[in-house]
């Protein structure tokens, strides 16, 4: 190891550490001073609000913390890029998470790792506990689990339940390639599309884009054994619904003439001269974290038509999943959403591509001193620390929520 990495790796464990353990506290919203406010915030004066919940339900929103709680819940089976590291060894992630939600829009989370031994058991336990909450935000769970346990918490509960690997990584993918095709002056429904990856993330971004105008038959999805086609066996559902038939069954063969690269995989899986084939004006996404699957140097060095996108904040257009979860569920919980739908993630895409073409106010432009922050090949989506994304993309998903039938609530 490295010195600088194992400075690095220090700091890491000093920061969560130091002062107190962990990222994340309870704070209390009333007072607690006197012998009145204890008997307001708990007997007798707590009855008042418990017979009121119990003749209508929905009165939580309005005497309990409910409205602005979500759940932040993993079983560790996919953690970051570190794999099946188990609940436990999730928590500090699930606290990270938490931490964003608050930072962003001031959401209160309480983080949950569930042991568990089947997604059915995930399932009954988030199902039982899910009455506290305002929404639920599942994480880091293994696909293909992940998609049946996503499922089957949507159609039992009453609050809203979004996979944030899967529909929020979506959700940016899609702002940021409906920005990069106005630039390369391509057409969604025309353009040939790889993705290479076939989990959670990849699966939720190739749907949504289909929602937003590509066309199934221009989608080439590779795993590990190449393409996903119709000959091959033992394809789970979710991926038998992107088989091709088709001559094309390596990457490097998809890769010949596509107008789109999506990496949701693993670092250096693309080659200089795939990215050579690659039609004129090419997007390329490469978003494996922390080393994509290949660098934008790598890139530049054998193109200079290319619009690329990377999970790393050190490089130009970051695909970022705070630019969308924490303003999402604000959208949602502000108006008592009872799911988080198509609706609202097509709404939060839209959101997130037009605030790229506006101005940047020059609070903004501080905080990224030097990088080009005007719309352009260089900046298709908006920066983490801009203000305005909550008034942007929280304000659209309400607006969607309330026009799609989901919304309890309508603010005055």
């Amino acid at each position: 190891m490295t010195e600088k990495k194992e400075n690095s790796r220090i700091e890491a464990l000093r920061y969560h550490a130091k002062p107190r353990p962990g990222k994340t506290a309870t704070a209390l919203t009333k007072p607690c001073d006197s012998q009145a406010d204890l008997s307001l915030a708990y007997t007798p004066g707590v009855a008042e609000p418990v017979r009121e919940i119990a003749k209508d339900p929905l009165k939580a929103y309005e005497y309990t913390n409910k409205g602005n709680l979500v759940a932040v819940i993993t079983d560790g089976t996919a953690v970051l890029g570190l794999g099946n590291v188990g609940a436990l060894a999730g928590k500090p992630v699930m606290e990270g998470k938490a931490v964003l939600f608050k930072k962003f829009a001031d959401i209160d989370v309480v983080d949950l790792e569930v042991v568990t031994h089947s997604p059915q058991s995930f399932i009954e336990t988030v199902a039982s506990i899910a009455p506290s909450f305002g929404g639920i935000n599942l994480e880091d769970i293994a696909a293909p689990h992940c998609f049946e346990i996503e499922q089957a918490l949507k159609a039992r509960l009453d609050i809203p339940v979004f996979h944030d690997d899967q529909h929020g990584t979506a959700i940016i993918i899609s702002a940021g390639l409906l920005n990069a095709l106005e630039l390369q002056a391509k057409d969604i429904s025309t353009a040939r599309i790889v993705c290479l990856g076939a989990g959670a993330a990849a699966i939720a971004s190739m749907n949504l884009l289909i929602k937003l105008g590509a066309k199934r038959e221009n989608i080439f999805m590779v795993d590990r054994q190449g393409v996903i086609h119709a000959g091959r066996e033992n394809l789970n559902v979710y991926k038998r619904a992107f088989a091709r038939n088709a001559d094309e069954h390596t990457l490097e063969d998809a890769m010949k003439g596509a107008d789109v690269f999506i990496g949701v995989s693993g670092p250096n899986l693309v080659s200089k001269p795939m990215i050579q084939s690659m039609a004129a004006r090419p997007i390329v996404f490469a978003l494996s974290n922390p080393d994509p699957e290949i660098s934008p140097d790598d890139v530049k060095s054998v193109r200079d038509d290319v619009i690329m996108a990377t999970g790393r904040s050190d490089y130009p257009n970051q695909v970022n999943n705070v630019l969308g979860f924490p303003f999402i569920f604000r959208g949602a919980l502000d108006v008592r959403a009872s799911s988080i739908n198509d609706a609202m993630h097509i709404a939060a895409v839209n959101a997130l591509s037009k605030l790229a073409h506006e101005e940047v106010p020059d609070s903004v432009r501080q905080i990224y001193a030097g990088e080009t922050l005007s719309f352009g090949p260089e900046y298709i989506i908006p920066k983490p620390f801009d203000p305005r994304l909550q008034e942007y993309v929280a304000a659209a998903v309400a607006q969607a929520a309330i026009d799609s039938g989901v919304a309890r609530y309508v603010p005055l």
